[in-house]
């Protein structure tokens, strides 16, 4: 998924890690040169659609302004890391 709006400098890319391995997910997240953010999660489709919700509000400093989302096919990541 890529998230835009103010989610740079404001902890989105942390707090995303967090929520992610409290659901268990694997994934990676990173900030995009635009300002955007760009993350993948694998893992149960529960944790993942609530994963994606939080996306949408991202953590307290953070200001959503749009969300795209994709599916695609795993990849087997391991664990999940901010790059």
């Amino acid at each position: 998924m890529v998230v835009s709006g103010r989610v740079q400098g404001v902890w989105f890319r942390d707090s995303c890690r967090r929520q992610a391995e409290l659901g268990g997910l694997a994934g990676w997240v990173r900030n995009l040169p635009d300002g955007r953010v760009e993350a993948v999660f694998e893992g149960e489709t529960a944790a993942v659609d609530s994963l994606v919700q939080w996306c949408r509000e991202g953590p307290q400093l953070a200001r959503v302004s749009g969300v795209e989302q994709f599916d695609e096919d795993p990849q087997g990541e391991a664990g999940f890391v901010i790059r």
